[in-house]
């Protein structure tokens, strides 16, 4: 019998780094427990469809060198950091001194503070599901920890952009920890961005522990090229009366994959995930996304919308968790899709997985074309098929796209939006 492949030892032990000596210590402990982990295959289950997207090469296993430009396509309205392959940039980084808000690359923590961000690492992420988030713990050379106070306000958002620039193969593995402390209110954008046209493997986990009351916000937008693999993981830990909310948009390429996970475990928190994406050509995007209602009293809404045209193929996997404590909990999650075409897949599994009787929950899922009714109606009263397609296929998405509280990222997103639809109906 064939035997899966398994990660190679050039994936588990990365060059030296400037990274404190517990974080290097946490590192090699990840890496040793990989050596002959299986990657993931068709047979299993949360990548039965993707596993076959994902290809690793020696090449890749050699970390991209910070070097070269790129430039994020936002034009950022609040404080900045750069990550170049996985490197925080300081130089090309702006943002100020706060006063109860931390904001420090992992290279330049004390031994302590890095000791205590060592035994918070990975505690949001469920490693049996998500696998390849290991493989980061194991590779990544820099990161960036925010921590807030108690009461502390960030004033404007802090945009990560996060660039891959460099024209040979490899991989770079950034990482993000944010503790958000009682009454501390915070946002976050992620971009992710690319160049360069050799093949690109990039591993990223951000991680949110949220205290009592914090109100945190996540935006993700992954604009990266054909030439970018990009397994991403987000893990999220709430607290009592606290509230995060999350806001993706993500455009296909060879690989592209996002495991979103939040543990609700304080009563009273809530939880509202939104994500778009799109997919053309024989592009692949794969949303795995895990509400656990631990704790009674806790609310999550959930609403996601997939486009697939050509050949592509989009997938979405929501999971809700009730478990047996935690009664009164009242979740929703919607999951629509939206083929433009014979040759496009998309495949939806919501689940529900219910151990309390004292729950409101509902989940469903749609997957459809474009209504000729609507359209007919619209090219009778003089608008052109393709300008009709537009309409009716941004109107399908706008609901969720309007709702990203930065204007700076809602008018990015719209304008790479544009340029999809540019590029997917053509002038009838």
């Amino acid at each position: 019998m064939k035997q899966a492949p398994t990660l190679s030892a050039a994936f588990l032990h990365p060059a030296g780094s400037s990274l404190p000596e517990p974080l290097l210590a946490l590192r090699k402990e990840r890496g040793t427990a990989l050596v002959d982990m299986p990657l993931p295959t068709r047979k299993t289950e949360n990548w039965k469809y993707s596993s076959k997207y994902l290809k690793l090469s020696d090449e890749m296993a050699i970390s991209l060198p910070a070097q070269g430009k790129t430039g994020s396509s936002l034009a950022v309205p609040g404080y900045k950091v750069v990550f170049r392959n996985g490197i925080m940039i300081p130089e090309a980084s702006d943002y100020p001194d706060l006063d109860g808000i931390m904001i420090s690359r992992f290279g330049d923590l004390s031994d302590a503070t890095a000791a205590d961000l060592a035994a918070k690492l990975d505690g949001t992420l469920n490693r049996n599901t998500v696998q390849l988030a290991g493989l980061n713990s194991a590779r990544f050379e820099d990161g960036l920890l925010i921590s807030l106070s108690p009461n502390a306000v960030m004033d404007q958002p802090l945009f990560i952009i996060h660039e891959v620039d460099a024209d040979a193969s490899g991989s770079a593995f950034p990482r993000v920890f944010v503790e958000a402390a009682r009454h501390s209110q915070f946002t976050l954008v992620e971009e992710y961005i690319s160049a360069g046209s050799e093949p690109v493997m990039v591993n990223t986990v951000t991680e949110f522990v949220l205290a009592d009351s914090a109100q945190v916000t996540s935006i993700r937008l992954n604009t990266e090229g054909e030439n970018v693999q990009h397994i991403g993981a987000t893990g999220v830990r709430q607290q009592r009366n606290s509230r995060f909310a999350s806001h993706c948009v993500g455009f296909g390429g060879p690989l592209r994959r996002h495991d979103l996970q939040v543990r609700l475990e304080g009563e009273g928190a809530e939880c509202k995930l939104n994500g778009v994406v799109v997919t053309q050509g024989k592009q692949h995007y794969d949303n795995h996304t895990t509400i656990e209602h631990v704790a009674a009293h806790c609310n999550s809404e959930e609403t996601y919308r997939n486009i697939a045209a050509d050949q592509s193929h989009a997938v979405f996997n929501g999971r809700i968790h009730i478990h047996q404590d935690a009664q009164k909990s009242n979740a929703n999650m919607n999951n629509k899709n939206l083929l433009l075409s014979t040759g496009a897949e998309i495949d939806t599994k919501p689940e529900l997985e219910i151990y309390a009787d004292d729950v409101k929950c509902a989940h469903g899922a749609t997957i459809g074309q474009l209504d000729e009714a609507s359209l007919f109606y619209l090219v009778s009263r003089g608008i052109s098929r393709r300008q009709a397609n537009v309409l009716l296929t941004m109107a399908f998405i706008n609901e969720l796209v309007q709702q990203i509280p930065v204007e700076a990222v809602r008018d990015t997103a719209t304008k790479r939006l544009n340029q999809f639809f540019d590029s997917t109906f053509e002038e009838a």
